[in-house]
């Protein structure tokens, strides 16, 4: 590693040489010559020597520490992106089109035409700042701001582009990976602040709510909403739910694929996705029934009218919202200052309470985790784990820990003190 100063006439001042007039004082410029990690030479110049001294200083840092990449091997990250998703060929057409969304959308507008080696710490902090206060991104007029769940989406995209980047031998570290494992643990812990814990009666469907859904479910969306209310099955996976693999004997069903958005078939989420959970009596005489009826097709046990894969859209808007309306599982329209919003006949207009399947999965969830005294399972956390399809435990406790009991309540706390004074 060497840092030297070069000197030089240009071509103008050696003419004025040779015409024996005054050329001026010489050009000069700041060299930095280094060889990386592999051995390899390089040479850049600098204007000031301050900026070759804080390069070589840099330098020395990464080619110790083995994650130096020269600017000659890298690439843009525009060229990077590109590779990474002409990569993907495993990945599903959904995941396929969020993650060109992120790219296209977000990320080369604002980094595309920057070498890799260029993406500092500071720079990814500040294209994160950009994509939440909504900065317009360079030859645009105008930005629009991401939420705070976007923005670190957009950047597990950018990480993984890097990382991707990284075995082509483009770039020698990752620098979204580098982002401070602390401040990563602050921004998880202000957005579960942000949306606060699960409740019941506003996230989480009541007993006499779900009592209620029950007995107004009609025709196809009985088998379908008591299966999603007492097994907790994502959408995806009741959708792509096959005949094959329900064991109506055995009172028991197993998830071995789901169904995405475009209705192309599958592998579960993840690995514990693929999973085997019990069927109660109500639900296998509920399948029972419906086996004598459903349409025959693609072998499905909650297919669309000719038998193929029933799009989400309609078990949400034609199936769930009717139902839960009937059912009275309903909330009043307001309107921007917060007063129920009425129709043309002067009537109240209402909406269903809960959006989606989901809420159906969030109550099993609590079932399973009730006393049995309740009305509930009273089931281990692991198991809890298994039956959702969890990949660990820590997702299972990040979003339901709050509903296990306590076990120091009342008389279970009263008895325990007299066992320990006796």
């Amino acid at each position: 590693m060497s840092v030297r100063k070069r000197e030089w006439y240009t071509e103008r001042q050696k003419r004025l040489i040779a015409e024996g007039q005054e050329p001026g004082e010489k050009q000069q410029a700041w060299i930095v010559d280094y060889s990386d990690q592999e051995g390899h030479r390089h040479i850049r110049t600098f204007d000031r020597k301050r900026d070759a001294d804080a390069h070589a200083a840099t330098i020395t840092v990464d080619v110790s520490k083995g994650v130096h990449t020269a600017p000659s091997k890298s690439v843009t990250v525009a060229a990077a992106a590109r590779a990474w998703l002409d990569g993907g060929t495993n990945w599903e057409r959904a995941t396929h089109d969020t993650y060109s969304q992120h790219v296209n959308l977000h990320i080369l507008p604002y980094l595309g035409r920057h070498k890799l080696t260029q993406l500092t710490l500071p720079v990814v902090r500040e294209f994160k700042d950009k994509l939440r206060l909504g900065a317009p991104a360079p030859g645009e007029e105008r930005g629009s701001p991401r939420s705070d769940a976007m923005a670190r989406k957009i950047l597990i995209t950018l990480g993984a582009i890097l990382s991707d980047a990284q075995e082509r031998g483009h770039v020698a570290q990752n620098v979204v990976r580098s982002l401070s494992r602390r401040r990563r643990g602050k921004e998880r812990q202000a957005e579960r602040r942000q949306k606060g814990k699960l409740q019941v009666g506003v996230d989480i469907p009541t007993p006499a709510e779900i009592k209620a859904i029950v007995t107004h479910a009609e025709g196809r969306w009985r088998p379908l909403f008591l299966t999603a209310i007492f097994t907790g099955l994502r959408a995806s996976e009741l959708r792509g739910l096959r005949w094959e693999d329900v064991d109506l004997k055995k009172g028991e069903l197993h998830v071995r694929q789901r169904a995405d958005k475009y209705n192309a078939m599958g592998k579960p989420k993840s690995e514990a996705g693929e999973r085997t959970v019990p069927l109660g009596p109500t639900v296998v005489s509920a399948l029972r029934e419906w086996k004598l009826q459903c349409p025959k097709g693609d072998g499905l046990v909650f297919p669309n009218g000719q038998g193929r894969v029933e799009n989400h859209s309609n078990i949400v808007h034609r199936g769930l919202a009717p139902t839960l309306i009937r059912a009275g599982v309903k909330v009043s329209v307001k309107d921007a200052k917060g007063k129920p919003r009425r129709d043309e006949d002067g009537k109240p207009v209402v909406q269903p309470k809960y959006t989606g399947l989901h809420a159906f999965r969030h109550f099993y969830a609590s079932w399973c985790i009730n006393r049995k005294a309740d009305g509930g399972l009273e089931l281990p956390p692991k198991t809890v784990q298994a039956r959702l399809g969890h990949a660990s435990i820590t997702i299972t406790l990040d979003r339901y820990g709050h509903l296990f009991p306590r076990g120091d309540d009342g008389a279970e706390l009263a008895a325990a003190e007299q066992a320990l004074l006796r």
